[in-house]
């Protein structure tokens, strides 16, 4: 099986220490992310110096705090230093971020993924000719492209952002649809590429898996329950790919993280929130669950997330638990 993991707020645990031991443990990619605290960029550079054949990306680099030129280079500085291992994962983040943390304005987030997107493609076409672009938010002149070939995803959560995938993008990263949902919500990617003459079996699907282990089933379920609360409490983005499975529980959810019961909000998610929409339980009945999973929806690439409540101890034991060799 091909699994991927994400290595994002592991606490006290070392990214690239915990890379070096997912490549050991026969895990086919790692993903970092990046938000606060530490930079995407760096440490994927720390890990490709660091491991020798696991395929390595960014899970995700917004497309507001960097210019589509930066992102370019850095695609095709990655790609180099990794020697090939590089994808450069892309998305619009969320309002709270690019606007509280990057002072930027949240202005037509889907418009700037698509013309990122593809500005970054000319950037990156190896054909040595000027690019020259002029779009509604973007635009740029008079450089040549970089000789460098960087598969592309995108995590286009809503049906708008889909397209984009769909259009232009290699993979694509879903968060927090049901995975009942994902063949359904996939549909309006492959519309968009079959309008554009692509193969939609091409892209690949490379949703985020959120993933607690435990010898106490009822402490991994706890660590999903308090994960799921706080996506579906904070951002209504999030709230709405649930509710295409369970409107009710994600209003009562959001009501109760609106009035500060958190509690009350991680005790709404039901047993079958939880099997809908990430993996929790004992070490053979994680296995089973993810198995289950990609066996019968069109994942292609699971990205095994842990959740940061998590201990080190839990962190460690989900990282062995779903390893791929254990699979």
């Amino acid at each position: 099986m091909d699994v991927g993991l994400m290595v994002t707020g592991f606490g006290d645990v070392d990214l690239a220490d915990a890379a070096v031991r997912a490549e050991d443990r026969g895990y086919d990619a790692i993903w970092v992310g990046e938000l606060w605290g530490a930079s995407g960029v760096v440490q994927v550079t720390e890990i490709a110096c660091r491991t020798d054949e696991i395929g390595i990306g960014t899970a995700i680099l917004n497309v507001y705090s960097r210019s589509p030129a930066v992102l370019a280079m850095t695609a095709a500085s990655l790609e180099d230093v990794s020697d090939g291992r590089f994808t450069l994962g892309l998305g619009t983040s969320t309002a709270t971020a690019i606007e509280g943390l990057h002072g930027t304005s949240f202005d037509r987030p889907v418009r700037r993924a698509h013309e990122t997107i593809e500005l970054i493609r000319a950037f990156t076409a190896g054909d040595g000719e000027p690019v020259d672009y002029e779009g509604e938010l973007l635009e740029a002149s008079s450089f040549p492209s970089l000789d460098v070939s960087v598969p592309i995803y995108h995590a286009g959560l809503g049906p708008a952002n889909r397209r984009v995938v769909g259009r232009l993008a290699d993979g694509w990263i879903p968060h927090n649809i049901p995975f009942s949902r994902l063949d359904e919500a996939f549909e309006e990617v492959a519309s968009a590429a079959r309008e554009r003459d692509r193969d939609p079996d091409a892209i690949e699907i490379a949703p985020y898996v959120p993933s607690a282990v435990s010898d106490d089933p009822e402490t991994a379920r706890d660590i999903l329950r308090r994960h799921v609360a706080y996506y579906v409490g904070s951002g209504e983005g999030y709230r709405r790919a649930v509710a295409t499975a369970f409107p009710d529980e994600a209003d009562r959810i959001a009501e109760a993280w609106r009035d500060g019961e958190k509690r009350a909000a991680a005790g709404a998610v039901t047993d079958e929130m939880l099997a809908d929409l990430g993996v929790a339980g004992t070490p053979d009945e994680a296995r089973e669950q993810l198995r289950t999973l990609v066996a019968e929806t069109g994942i292609d690439h699971p990205i095994v997330v842990v959740p940061e409540p998590a201990s080190s101890e839990v962190t460690e034991t989900t990282i062995a638990a779903l390893a791929p060799e254990r699979l």
